[in-house]
């Protein structure tokens, strides 16, 4: 991985600004910006997929065959409300019953820093899925670095907003540490952005320290290490 987070098929920085699909009204930026990264009528998995909001945008704008799994049973019932095939799941225990490639894309949104065991949980992804999409928080981030720093507390931002006793997240991930995992792993990085904090892209391309720093959020999208799209 170079020292820029970039399209990695390419070499030419990934401006997800520049990709975003017009007229979506109230949807979060960053499942706007995963939806500028399936393609259309892709077989798609949203894992941890909460409310169904995420899925349901792949369904109308992507015309996508999607599926889920979500752990809470209120979760679940909210995405059947809504028209779509979810199932009650755990990330880290249900993945392993999945054949390889069954899925075009899997999408992991804001949901492996909650995972017990993300290396396990990335590599069973890859396994499914051709393409990967995962996002998450970067802890990395200035504010909450000065948290700890200067206050001595555990941050609470927008996009972290529980406190320590209640927060899902128990893997404190940064998005240098993503990207080591991934090399870990093996997995090819395709292309990646990072989100500031009120979750729209950063339209610069910047080495992956500057990142680090200022990204609140991370996008990537992964493929097996060695396969080409």
């Amino acid at each position: 991985m170079s020292e820029s987070l970039t399209d990695a098929a390419s070499g030419v920085p990934w401006d997800a600004a520049e990709a975003l699909p017009r007229g979506d009204g109230a949807a979060r930026i960053d499942h706007i910006v995963v939806l500028g990264l399936v393609p259309p009528g892709a077989r798609v998995l949203d894992i941890g997929c909460g409310d169904g909001s995420l899925l349901a945008l792949l369904r109308d704008r992507r015309g996508v065959d999607g599926r889920g799994i979500e752990l809470s049973r209120e979760g679940v019932n909210a995405c059947l409300a809504r028209g779509l095939p979810v199932i009650q799941g755990d990330a880290d225990t249900d993945l392993a019953n999945y054949p390889d490639d069954a899925f075009d894309v899997v999408v992991l949104s804001q949901t492996i820093q909650a995972t017990r065991n993300p290396r396990i949980v990335l590599e069973h992804l890859l396994r499914i899925g051709r393409q990967v999409i995962i996002s998450f928080p970067n802890f990395g981030h200035w504010r909450v670095r000065a948290e700890l720093a200067f206050r001595g507390r555990m941050p609470v931002t927008e996009i972290m907003p529980e406190t320590w006793y209640e927060t899902p997240n128990i893997h404190h991930c940064t998005i240098r540490d993503f990207v080591g995992l991934c090399r870990d792993v093996g997995a090819r990085i395709e292309k990646a952005t990072a989100l500031d904090a009120r979750g729209r892209p950063m339209r610069f391309s910047m080495p992956w320290w500057f990142w680090n720093l200022i990204g609140a959020q991370g996008v990537f999208l992964l493929r097996r290490g060695g396969e080409r799209g």
